[in-house]
């Protein structure tokens, strides 16, 4: 383990504009093996770039894309407000979320690609990306959009990820290639059994190499500012997600 160090922010050139993001580097001497961050529906905050720390204390270089950035300049958000009042949920899915959608992300996704392979310290090749709630969704999307550039893909608590839409990440299933990893909380409306059901089913027709295993904790249960953070279960977390990234990264 090692110390990590937070770099200053950055700014990549997108085809929407300019999404600000956050790079978390090791100590030492690289290259270092690189995971792209996918936030939560909260945006970026300090309990991310907790996570982003821990993340680079283990040996990667970590960026954190704000990928809010369409949306313009916004302050951190509490996470126990927009929980617990209606109102600034809505706020947040129509300001914020809805500005975004998959192609957006997916657009994203590839110029945050471009600047990891830019970076001199960083292993080029295949990445590992991880993300929550929504960005659980971005993370396997991106493993289906761009599958020669992941070695690794994990998703804790997401949501949406079997529906009717035409873009929902089960209909990639035959084009994923590296290893994913879903974490799902047990009261989870986003993730209910029948989701579980049809994305088991897409996943298992296409012969993918995934795990899926369910926590017993709530949806949003791993950052450590929600009002349904689960430290025990957080920590699970975190053993899985150094597991799996141990075994691809490095290895790759």
């Amino acid at each position: 383990m090692t110390d990590p160090i937070a770099s200053k922010p950055v700014e990549i050139s997108t085809d929407d504009g300019v999404c600000p993001a956050y790079v978390y580097r090791p100590t030492g001497n690289g290259p270092w093996p690189a995971v792209l961050f996918f936030m939560d529906g909260l945006g970026i905050r300090p309990a991310l770039f907790e996570m982003a720390e821990r993340m680079a204390s283990h040996g990667y270089v970590v960026l954190l894309p704000d990928l809010y950035y369409r949306a313009g300049r916004y302050e951190p958000m509490d996470p126990v407000k927009i929980f617990g009042d209606p109102a600034q949920l809505k706020m947040l899915r129509e300001k914020f979320m809805g500005k975004l959608g998959q192609a957006n992300a997916m657009r994203d996704t590839a110029a945050c690609l471009a600047f990891l392979d830019a970076q001199p310290d960083v292993v080029h090749g295949k990445y590992g990306s991880t993300g929550y709630c929504m960005g659980g969704m971005i993370s396997l999307a991106a493993a289906g959009h761009f599958p020669d550039r992941f070695a690794a893909s994990a998703a804790f608590h997401p949501g949406g990820l079997a529906t009717d839409a035409p873009d929902s990440v089960h209909r990639l299933a035959d084009r994923f290639r590296a290893p994913l990893y879903i974490g799902r909380a047990s009261d989870d409306p986003y993730f209910d059994d029948a989701m579980r059901d049809r994305l088991e089913a897409a996943l298992d027709e296409a012969k993918a190499d995934y795990t899926l295993e369910t926590y017993p904790a709530r949806h949003g249960w791993v950052p450590s500012d929600t009002p349904v953070h689960d430290a025990a279960q957080a920590e699970r977390h975190w053993s899985t997600l150094f597991g799996l990234f141990d075994r691809t990264l490095r290895a790759a």
